[in-house]
Order: C-alpha cells, then sequence, then structure tokens
C-alpha cells in the first residue's frame, strides 16, 4: 500500500462523519477543508497526534455542544484554532480577525459567486 492509499490516522477520528466504505464524508466545502488543514499541519510535524486528540475531545465534550454531534465540524475548528494557539502558532487575536475578514467577505459575495477574502470590503489589496 503506497502513501496515497494508506489512510491517515486523522481520517479514523472518532465522531468523524464516514461514507458507507469508510470515507470521510463533508456536508460542507469548508469542513473539508477544515479537515485537509489539521491533516497537513500534523503531517508536517506541527502537533503530534495526541495533541490533536486531546484538544478535539475537549471540545467534543464541552459544555453546550450538540448531543447529535451536528456542531461536530465547528468543534473541529475550535480545537484546531485551540491547539494552534496553545502551541504559539498562531494568536487569538488574528485568527479571530481572519474570522471576521471571512464573514464580511461572505456577506460581500454575490450569491452564487465563489467567497474569497479578497471579497472583504475592509481587506487592503495586497495586504
Amino acid at each position: 500500500m503506497n502513501a496515497c492509499e494508506q489512510r491517515s490516522v486523522l481520517a479514523q477520528s472518532p465522531g468523524l462523519p464516514k461514507s458507507a466504505e469508510g470515507d470521510p464524508v463533508f456536508p460542507e466545502p469548508w469542513m473539508a477543508e477544515a479537515f485537509a488543514l489539521t491533516v497537513h499541519l500534523h503531517e508536517r510535524g506541527l502537533f503530534a497526534w495526541s495533541e490533536w486528540a486531546e484538544a478535539l475531545t475537549t471540545e467534543v465534550h464541552r459544555p453546550g455542544r450538540a448531543e447529535d454531534g451536528s456542531d461536530y465540524f465547528e468543534c473541529w475548528v475550535e480545537a484546531l484554532s485551540a491547539l494552534l494557539v496553545r502551541l504559539g502558532l498562531m494568536r487569538e487575536a488574528d485568527i479571530a480577525s481572519l474570522q471576521a475578514s471571512w464573514q464580511r467577505a461572505a456577506e460581500a459575495t454575490p450569491h452564487g459567486q465563489p467567497i474569497e477574502l479578497a471579497n472583504d470590503p475592509e481587506r487592503r489589496v495586497g495586504a
């Protein structure tokens, strides 16, 4: 089995929605991107599997989370954000700023068009 055929340990995460064949499924493109980013950062050695598992477990079991798991990918993003901050790879303020920029971009993007950060009216060109 080559590296492309081998499943990532992250693809085997408990609670990750899966197809009948056992592959991860993503109801929204952003969910697939969050998954891919996490896999990439792990494979680049920025954090260990055990660190990721602990961060995700903490977020999934946080009080107020959906009992049916419908907020699983929101948990995923929150866990990744918290882990990156804890490891000193990102600052909370930078994550919040980027989230706000994406929200403004989404609101400024015409229906049916791809959402891009360049659509954020407050974002300077080339910044």
